[in-house]
């Protein structure tokens, strides 16, 4: 996964997640926005093919970096638990 930082600030980071989605990018602002230290989590996809660009702000001047990085490991631990209950079947 390739990430561009366009904006850095102590509680709002703006980001360009290239080749993702719709879809990861739902799982990923869904996962964010049940962390009680997130503010606002929201994406926008401006054109057809575009990367999507993130937009993440933190209450309590927390810094967003870490925020998004642990939301991404929890949903990447959600997919294996997936795929070890499917492997289960």
């Amino acid at each position: 996964m390739i990430v561009k930082v366009l904006d850095l600030e102590k509680d709002k980071v703006r980001l360009i997640i290239k080749g993702e989605g719709h879809t990861f990018m739902n799982a990923l602002v869904e996962e964010l926005l049940n962390d009680p230290d997130v503010d606002v989590a929201k994406y926008v996809i401006e054109f057809q093919f575009s990367d999507p660009e993130l937009l993440v702000t933190t209450k309590s001047k927390k810094n967003p970096l870490p925020i998004v990085k642990k939301a991404c490991k929890r949903i990447s631990v959600h997919c294996n638990e997936l795929i070890k209950e499917m492997k289960k079947s």
